[in-house]
């Protein structure tokens, strides 16, 4: 596939000089490139386990509570029970 692409000029140039000295073109040397990058980020992000949130039976969120303000959030959850 044919694509045009933008690079550093000094980038590009050390491109041109690595496939000079290793008799490799520049695509080739790009998609070298390109290819162990891919692999390295493959490597370094392996799967997460799913994460099993544990809910409970109820009607939702009380009247007056924001699940955005965490301060207001964390003040509710300590009040004693009954209080308002």
């Amino acid at each position: 596939m044919r694509t045009t692409i933008r690079l550093d000029d000094q980038l590009l140039k050390s491109a041109k000089r690595l496939a000079h000295n290793t008799g490799k073109s520049l695509t080739d040397v790009i998609e070298d490139a390109l290819r162990q990058t891919l692999a390295r980020r493959t490597i370094i992000k392996p799967a997460r386990k799913p994460v099993k949130l544990t809910t409970v039976s109820g009607y939702g969120v009380r009247p007056g509570v924001d699940l955005n303000d965490s301060a207001a959030l964390l003040a509710f959850m300590e009040r004693p029970r009954g209080s308002s």
